[in-house]
């Protein structure tokens, strides 16, 4: 095996390739049909997938917890948000991988955060920050950092709000 880490490294690139390998092999007349190729393949792409959707949904929770504390910083719980902005930027960054950069829809990603945080600010009378851009201002790097917590996401939200209107 040419790459044996790539497992550990990268799932999601090593589900891919897995299942196109077993795609070729699948399409060998020489092969049984004793194993259920298709089936098969499906398992180990939704092993990738489902890493993908994990990040994701850190991802999420982090951009809905920082535009929740950015809209509405005097709301009670601030100190909750700042604590789960943490705690969802750990699971981001250990488990995301460059790979999947292009794999996630970061424009539904970021509209989807908006709705939420609209959404759940509203029940308790706050309402969303206005001027917010309509693309992510946030790079999978920033959101990775070591570093990134709620006051580095603030500061980035702010230069961003600051910034030039046409950078939306």
């Amino acid at each position: 095996m040419d790459r044996p880490s790539l497992y550990d490294d990268d799932i999601v690139t090593w589900a891919e390739e897995q299942a196109a390998a077993m795609r070729a092999l699948a399409a060998r007349s020489d092969l049984s049909n004793a194993i259920d190729w298709e089936n098969v393949i499906e398992e180990i792409e939704s092993v990738g997938r489902a890493d993908i959707e994990r990040v994701e949904s850190a991802f999420l929770q982090l951009l809905i917890h920082v535009l929740k504390y950015a809209s509405a910083p005097g709301a009670q719980s601030t100190i909750s948000w700042r604590k789960e902005v943490l705690v969802f930027q750990a699971s981001a960054r250990r488990n995301y991988r460059r790979s999947m950069r292009q794999r996630i829809d970061w424009i539904e990603l970021w509209a989807s955060a908006k709705k939420i945080s609209d959404s759940s600010l509203k029940m308790f009378g706050d309402t969303l920050l206005g001027g917010l851009p309509d693309r992510m201002p946030f790079t999978p790097e920033e959101m990775t950092a070591p570093g990134f917590d709620m006051d580095a996401a603030l500061e980035r939200l702010a230069t961003v709000l600051n910034s030039d209107p046409g950078h939306t």
